[in-house]
């Protein structure tokens, strides 16, 4: 992530009156209850837009939190289902997560060999 992003999520941190429960994006005038998904995904195509990329199936919300359980595939599963906030751990590893070309070769570098 980028040094703002990190400010703006350790703004948002020090802001909230609860951990855990509390929606990572909160509604404008009811900050216990979430953003709308339809605000959200105009949101999306908007930066889209300013950025000049073309619209691409698969890429928006999900695609983010994909990222964030695959690049968090070395931790315990269990933080990591607290942090993303998935109830089950199975919806991680079946929707979810996602090795790289990186990953699988360092675990094929790293596995036990067999010696004859």
């Amino acid at each position: 992530m980028t040094d703002e992003a990190v400010a703006a999520l350790e703004e948002a941190r020090s802001n909230a009156t609860e951990l855990g429960e509390a929606p990572v994006l909160p509604a404008a005038k009811d900050a216990s209850r979430g953003v709308s998904r339809w605000l959200l995904h105009h949101r999306w195509e908007r930066t889209e837009q300013l950025a000049g990329l073309e619209p691409k199936r698969g890429r928006g919300w999900h695609s983010l939190r994909r990222k964030f359980a695959s690049d968090l595939m070395d931790q315990p599963l269990k933080a990591l289902c607290e942090l993303g906030g998935w109830k089950d751990a199975q919806t991680v590893l079946r929707y979810y997560q996602r090795a790289d070309e990186g990953q699988l070769r360092q675990v094929l570098t790293n596995r036990r060999r067999v010696r004859t």
